[in-house]
């Protein structure tokens, strides 16, 4: 079989929130829109953190078709690769994409430094050594603006600068109110605003009679400030989209830190495609001409208020701009660039129509699974359980609250992250206006047939179920909760057009509200991500987990350590384990926001999911989290319970009990006392350890996650049949 020749292969780090995303979105769909194929080739940086997700703008592109995503270690042979972003490069790479191509561009589209520390972001001589070493001596290196050309050696005569389509900006009608407004938008970084307070006030006035409003970043002004303006209006990074922003401003004022080198400047060409009057600093000029207002913080003021005083110039400043970022930055001059270096466009009998941008043909409806943040993955890991056995006419679609969201892109799913209101620093009413604005962006965005929600219903997630009628809302609620808790939560149940129950093993034990609020309840076995024919055979997952042969291992599972403090009793369970011959293993959660506590003789293992190694292990300490406690029960594996007491409404303590009450499983709800010693005592020996293994095998249960999966796959159909 013939390998696939793509037109264009674009390699960076998808992760990246702000410019380097939106114009990699801006040059794929200007492919798309030319018939050419385009395949996306993800590499890490080591300047971002793990954990982050792709930008919206790439799993957008993404899920309409407009490109591929490689597969890790997969061959990619194009026309022509296009790298961005060079401080992926400061590192060696642990894996080497295997990219073949014609020609290669490395765009430098960030300057190495700035003027207080010229290499403070990369070398560019250990960069440029990387990259030819990876993709050979003959890279083209082009830098994104006339700054960077004039910082570094031996450049392509040419710039490869950012493209625009302005018909995707549309215009903004003339005054937005009786006061003008000012504004900027971009992601949160302190060189991204003026050092000096006074400056900053200048730039971005608080006068009774100007508006200002800010998209991303405002809390770096605030902290500045010490305060917030009266007439200042912050919105959350992500909060709006930037065309909807820009509609409602007058004026768009960019000013930053004096000693940073901006390579280009994304969002000012995004203000002027959108008709909005630029006002920023001189050394901007050698990339947008006199299509800008230019002038100092202190000229902002003026220039403002004698611009809204003269409507005719303003409409003729605003269209200026428009046309000039048309005629230089438009779709054409991307085009005319990839011709000359060999993946022209193709005829249009040629065209895959499959890529093409504005394609009516109908997608299947996916299930939209919103999962809260939680201390853990245990809402994360229940919907992925779920959507990975939904049918293709109706796939998983992944928002979360959690920082697990990578885990989720890792896992396969096209994947959506919503900070949550810890992460904001919001209060509690602005952040419900902001999950359900995003909420109501998503649905419009992934036109779900059923919105499945494993959270508690919060005031955003309500408003967002009334606001999008249309769509069938399912909240996945798991049980056990404790008593007297969450009445307040049960009485939001009407906003769910059904609820969807996992089962729950110690369910006899359970005194919780749910038990009582039956009607409308779909209740399926325990929900697990993976049955008993998922998990790997002893030798492979002892290998897996690094444990060594003639000697029998025991895992501490004892939680994210984002509730309660884990570090107390490890250190006891360790010791006692290791004295009684075992090798001692420490699961880190994927997701931990502390390290695991360092213990003598103990290895960290971080895995996901660590149940596919259960066979590789003798014995589990583990909290009883709804998840865990199911797969460990499930899957016969002898297990001390230690239930976390610090949860807001998961019952471990009760979970725990019932499952020591019928001998599956042993338990220590004090592990300060002695009782944690006299259980473990019983735990290492070989005999006991048979014994639970068998009774576990005795009380078995199904994985209902099937079920489960047919259940929202059958509304998604009734939904569909019914035209919403």
């Amino acid at each position: 079989m013939t390998a696939t020749v793509h037109d264009v292969a674009i390699l960076s780090d998808f992760r990246y929130p702000g410019g380097n995303s939106a114009a990699i979105a801006a040059e794929v769909r200007a492919q798309a829109e030319a018939g050419l194929r385009t395949i996306l080739v993800h590499v890490p940086s080591p300047h971002n953190r793990d954990g982050l997700p792709f930008s919206p703008r790439i799993a957008e592109l993404l899920r309409d078709g407009l490109a591929e995503l490689a597969t890790p270690d997969a061959a990619v042979n194009a026309r022509l690769l296009v790298i961005r972003q060079p401080r992926i490069f400061t590192a060696d790479l642990a894996v080497v994409p295997r990219v073949h191509a014609e020609h290669t561009v490395m765009v430098l589209n960030q300057a190495p430094g700035d003027s207080a520390d010229p290499t403070r972001y990369y070398d560019f001589a250990q960069v440029r050594d990387r990259v030819e070493l990876y993709f050979g001596p003959s890279v083209e290196w082009t830098p994104i603006s006339p700054q960077i050309r004039g910082m570094l050696p031996g450049l392509s005569a040419e710039d490869w600068h950012e493209i625009i389509d302005v018909a995707d900006w549309p215009s903004r009608a003339p005054k937005n109110g009786d006061l003008p407004v000012i504004g900027r938008h971009g992601r949160a970084d302190a060189v991204k605003w003026p050092r000096a307070a006074d400056e900053l006030l200048q730039a971005y006035p608080d006068k009774p009679d100007l508006r200002v409003r800010i998209l991303g970043g405002g809390e770096i002004a605030t902290r500045l400030l010490g305060r917030r303006p009266a007439n200042w209006e912050i919105i959350p990074f992500g909060g709006e989209q930037p065309a909807d922003f820009l509609r409602t401003i007058d004026f768009f004022v960019y000013f930053h830190d004096p000693d940073l080198v901006e390579a280009f400047g994304r969002t000012i060409l995004e203000a002027m495609a959108a008709g909005v009057p630029v006002i920023i600093g001189e050394h901007f000029r050698p990339i947008f001409g006199d299509a800008a207002l230019y002038t100092t913080p202190a000229g902002v003021e003026p220039l403002v208020r004698a611009l809204w005083a003269d409507q005719e110039r303003y409409r003729a400043v605003a269209a200026q701009a428009r046309e000039f970022v048309e005629t230089r930055y438009g779709v054409a001059s991307h085009l005319a660039r990839l011709a000359a270096r060999g993946a022209g466009a193709r005829p249009a009998a040629h065209r895959a129509p499959a890529l093409v941008r504005r394609d009516p043909a109908p997608r299947p409806r996916p299930v939209l699974m919103l999962s809260d943040n939680g201390a853990g993955l245990g809402h994360l890991s229940r919907l992925m359980a779920i959507g990975r056995r939904l049918p293709e006419s109706c796939p998983a679609v992944i928002a979360t609250q959690s920082y697990g969201a990578s885990v989720a892109h890792r896992e396969g799913f096209l994947t959506e992250y919503l900070p949550s209101r810890a992460v904001l620093g919001l209060p509690k009413q602005r952040w419900a206006g902001f999950l359900q604005s995003r909420l109501e962006h998503l649905v419009d965005l992934h036109r779900p047939a059923v919105v499945a929600v494993d959270s508690v219903p919060h005031d955003g997630i309500v408003a967002a179920a009334a606001a999008r009628p249309d769509v069938t809302w399912v909240w996945v609620r798991r049980p056990m909760w404790r008593r007297e808790t969450g009445a307040e939560w049960i009485a939001k149940r009407g906003a769910f057009d059904g609820v969807l129950e996992p089962g729950e093993f110690a369910a006899p034990a359970d005194e919780g509200p749910t038990v009582a609020d039956r009607a409308g309840v779909h209740p399926v076995d325990p929900i697990m991500l993976l049955d008993r024919s998922d998990l790997v055979g002893p030798d492979e997952a002892r290998a897996v987990l690094g444990i060594e042969e003639g000697r029998p291992a025991a895992l501490l599972q004892l939680g994210a350590g984002n509730i309660n403090d884990i570090a107390s009793p490890v250190g006891r369970i360790a010791r006692h384990l290791r004295e009684a011959g075992f090798q001692v293993l420490l699961a880190e959660s994927m997701i931990a926001t502390d390290p695991m506590p360092t213990v003598p003789g103990a290895r960290v293992v971080k895995v996901y999911p660590i149940s596919r190694y259960l066979r590789g292990v003798d014995l589990v300490v583990a909290a009883s989290g709804y998840n865990s406690f199911h797969e460990l029960l499930a899957f016969q594996v002898p297990t001390v319970f230690v239930p976390n007491r610090a949860t807001s409404l998961d019952d471990q303590v009760a979970r725990a009990r019932f499952a020591a009450s019928t001998g599956a499983a042993l338990c220590v709800e004090d592990p300060e006392s002695d009782e944690l010693d006299r259980v473990l005592a019983e735990a290492v020996r070989p005999e006991v350890r048979a014994q639970l293994a068998r009774r576990c095998a005795e009380v078995g249960f199904g994985n209902g996650a099937e079920a489960a999966a047919r259940w929202l796959a059958g509304l998604a159909a009734e939904n569909g049949r019914s035209g919403a």
